[in-house]
């Protein structure tokens, strides 16, 4: 198992799939190898299927399954060159959830409420901007674009580099604490021993905040990315503008948010409201 496993992580760089992704599809590998006892390689169609139904039985959400599944998408189709033997699997569907968003007082009063400079301009300016976690902890201050009014957003997970509104009120938020932090170079938001700021500190600094803020909803960064696309769509942003900041490569992905926008909804009349009123 050490040599597929080593031939494994090999084309898993070679793919270009980033660490976390890498060491979960060897983890889920190597799950199934202690469930079998045996080397991937020696299992037949049979024993993967053993292994699907063992991991549809266990309870684990569909996230989860469908990256078990893609472990095993690409150990059989890419490292051991037998994609026949997990042609059988479908891929389970994502459930149809609505993304949960803050209001525009529970953002002020959430951001107010994260005590370390640093960790509230950090998620200042993922509000403001709506970049994902790490987006954000990767920035660098050569991607601030003063002259221009745009954040140079690189490219990470496949992604394709975009660029981002910077907003005057951002641009001096962040010149103040520029001034006051003076982050290690390249990164805007660094750790104190120089490196890009670590998103699970930021997440921790997050949770303690939105207890200190009393909010009633599990507040996560990417919250506040939903927030913002919620709010730009209310305020009139066209939908393919948005899709644009957001760097969706689907306009179907940006589409949700117009479920989530309850000023939308209630902005649009109903036909009742046009039939003719009686004499």
């Amino acid at each position: 198992m050490s040599a597929l496993r080593s031939r494994m992580i090999q084309d898993l760089e070679l793919a270009g799939l980033v660490p976390k992704t890498r060491r979960a599809y060897v983890a889920s590998i190597h799950d199934m190898s202690r469930f079998f006892r045996r080397s991937p390689e020696e299992l037949s169609q049979e024993e993967i299927r053993r292994w699907v139904e063992h991991l549809r039985s266990s309870g684990i959400g569909p996230e989860r399954i469908r990256q078990h599944y893609a472990a095993l998408k690409f150990l059989y189709g890419k490292t051991l060159g037998s994609p026949e033997k997990v042609a059988f699997i479908s891929w389970p569907k994502h459930p149809d959830r609505l993304p949960t968003v803050l209001s525009a007082v529970e953002v002020a009063e959430l951001l107010k409420c994260l005590t370390s400079l640093r960790m509230r301009v950090f998620f200042t300016t993922l509000y403001a901007t709506g970049l994902r976690i790490g987006e954000g902890c990767r920035l660098q201050t050569g991607d601030i674009d003063a002259s221009r009014g745009v954040i140079h957003v690189r490219a990470g997970k496949g992604r394709k580099d975009r660029l981002v509104t910077l907003s005057p009120r951002l641009l001096d938020t962040l010149r103040s604490y520029w001034k006051q932090e003076r982050p290690a170079a390249p990164w805007l938001f660094s750790t104190k021993t120089g490196g890009p700021l670590y998103p699970e500190v930021a997440r921790h600094a997050l949770q303690l905040a939105a207890r200190e803020a009393k909010l009633d909803k599990r507040v996560t960064p990417h919250m506040l990315r939903h927030s913002f696309a919620t709010h730009l769509l209310e305020a009139g942003t066209d939908l393919r503008v948005l899709q644009v900041l957001l760097g969706h490569a689907h306009i179907g992905t940006t589409t949700r948010y117009t479920r989530v926008s309850s000023r939308l909804v209630a902005r649009t009349p109903s036909p009742f409201d046009l039939l003719p009123t009686g004499s």
